[in-house]
C-alpha cells in the first residue's frame, strides 16, 4: 500500500486538486431561450447570443469559487455526446420511438446515425464554441474542453437495431468502422489544439455500461461479445490519442449514467480495470466512487499510470456532502495511489443533458466550494 506521506507538488496542468467534470445546470434564461428556438420565436443568433453571455457569467462564477480550469457548461448542447457526434461529416441526428431507460426514467428519443462514412472536417461546430471559452477563460484560467471518447461514439454507432444495420451498411467491418472514428478524432483533437487548447477531456460511460454485471449479462444473450467490446474501445481510443503534442493534456471520465438524478448501471471497476487502465496515452482518470453502486477504492492499485480525479462528491443530489468523510475516502484511496497523483471532483456533471440533475444552482456551487475546501486542507 502506499504511503499517504508523500511529497505534494503544485499543479500547473489540469487535472487540478479541485476540480469538475464539465456540465452545469442551465439558467432558467438558457432554458428559456432553447425552448423559443425550438419552438420558432427566435433565431439561431438570437439564442447564440443568450449563451454567449450565460456562458461568460458561467466562466465568471467558477473562477469565484476557485477553478483555475473551466468549462463552457456545455450549454451549447443538448447531449452531453450526441452534439458532437453530429457534428461530423456522415453522421445525421436521428429520432428514435424510445430513448435511453435509465432507474425509473426515459431519455428523450435521439441518437446519432450514420450515412455516409465518418470524416472530420474544420466546419465542425465544435471548434467555434472552444474559441469563445478560451477567449472568456482569459490568460489566467485553463479552457478545458470535454467532449464524447471515441469508444462512446462507436457504441452508439454499433447499438442492436437499425444503428448497426445503417453502419454496416456503410462499413465492410467494424474493424473499419474503428479505424475512421479513430481517425475523426485524432483530427478534432489536434484542430482542438491548434485553436489554443490544452486540456481535453474524454467522456467515456462505455465502461460504466460495460461495467455491470446484469448489463453484460443482457448484452451476451443479445450475441455481444464482451470481450471483443473492450478490446475494441481500447484500441479507437488509442488510435484518437496516438502521438499528439507533448503539452496536450488528455483526460477521461467514466460513470453510470447521469441523467435528471438518475443513473443506468451499477457495479465496482474489477471486471473492466485491466482493460480501462491499460489505456496508455491518458494523462488522467476522472472515476466515480459516490456511493456503494461504484465498488471499493481497492482497484486503484490497478492502474498503471496517470492521475486520479476522486468523483467524491455526488452531482445528482443538493445535499452536502461531510466534509471529515470525504477527507477520510480521500487518504483511504492514498493507501492504492500517492496522494500526490489524486485530485477532487464531482462524480459527474450537473447537466449531462439540457434537462439537467435534480438540484438547484446554488447547490451545485455549494458542492464546488466545499471540494475546494477539501482540497486546501487536503493538499494545502
Amino acid at each position: 500500500m502506499m504511503s499517504e506521506l508523500q511529497p505534494i507538488t503544485k499543479r500547473t496542468v489540469t487535472p487540478f486538486r479541485n476540480d469538475i467534470v464539465g456540465s452545469f445546470l442551465r439558467p432558467a434564461a438558457l432554458k428559456e431561450a432553447r425552448e423559443k428556438y425550438v419552438n420558432g420565436e427566435i433565431t439561431a443568433e438570437q439564442l447564440r447570443a443568450i449563451e454567449d453571455v450565460e456562458i461568460i457569467k458561467l466562466v465568471a462564477k467558477q473562477k469565484q469559487v476557485g477553478l483555475k480550469a473551466v468549462t463552457d457548461g456545455e450549454f451549447r448542447r443538448s447531449w452531453w455526446h450526441l452534439d458532437f457526434m453530429w457534428g461530423f461529416s456522415g453522421v445525421d441526428k436521428i429520432k428514435l420511438e424510445s430513448g435511453y431507460v435509465f432507474k425509473g426514467v426515459t431519455t428523450r428519443a435521439e441518437t446519432a446515425r450514420l450515412f455516409d462514412k465518418i470524416t472530420f472536417t474544420k466546419a465542425h461546430p465544435f471548434l467555434e464554441h472552444f474559441s469563445f471559452l478560451k477567449e472568456a477563460a482569459g490568460v489566467d484560467t485553463i479552457a478545458r474542453q470535454a467532449i464524447p471518447a471515441p469508444a462512446q461514439m462507436l457504441f452508439e454507432l454499433i447499438r442492436v437495431g437499425d444503428n448497426l444495420q445503417s453502419t454496416l451498411a456503410i462499413y465492410s467491418s467494424i474493424n473499419e468502422l474503428v479505424e475512421d472514428i479513430g481517425q475523426a478524432y485524432r483530427e478534432a483533437i489536434l484542430a482542438f489544439y491548434e485553436a489554443g487548447c490544452r486540456s481535453i477531456q474524454l467522456d467515456d460511460t462505455t465502461w460504466g455500461i460495460l461495467l455491470d454485471p446484469n448489463t453484460r449479462a443482457r448484452m451476451e444473450e443479445n450475441g455481444a461479445n464482451i470481450k471483443e467490446l473492450l478490446a475494441r474501445s481500447v484500441k479507437v481510443n488509442e488510435l484518437a490519442t496516438r502521438d499528439l503534442p507533448e503539452d496536450l493534456v488528455i483526460t477521461t471520465h467514466v460513470c453510470r449514467g447521469n441523467f435528471m438524478s438518475t443513473y443506468l448501471a451499477s457495479g465496482g471497476y474489477e471486471s473492466i480495470a485491466d482493460a480501462y487502465f491499460s489505456q496508455p496515452n491518458y494523462d488522467a482518470f476522472y472515476l466515480e466512487f459516490d456511493t456503494d453502486r461504484s465498488g471499493s477504492l481497492e482497484v486503484l492499485k490497478e492502474l498503471k499510470q496517470g492521475d486520479v480525479v476522486l468523483g467524491l462528491v455526488s452531482s445528482k443530489t443538493g445535499e452536502l456532502e461531510d466534509k471529515a468523510a470525504i477527507i477520510a475516502r480521500i487518504h483511504e484511496a492514498a493507501q492504492y495511489v500517492d496522494l500526490d497523483r489524486l485530485c477532487l471532483s464531482p462524480q459527474c456533471g450537473f447537466a449531462s443533458t439540457e434537462e439537467g440533475n435534480i438540484l438547484t444552482e446554488e447547490d451545485q456551487w455549494k458542492k464546488l466550494t466545499l471540494i475546494r475546501e477539501i482540497a486546501e486542507e487536503v493538499w494545502g
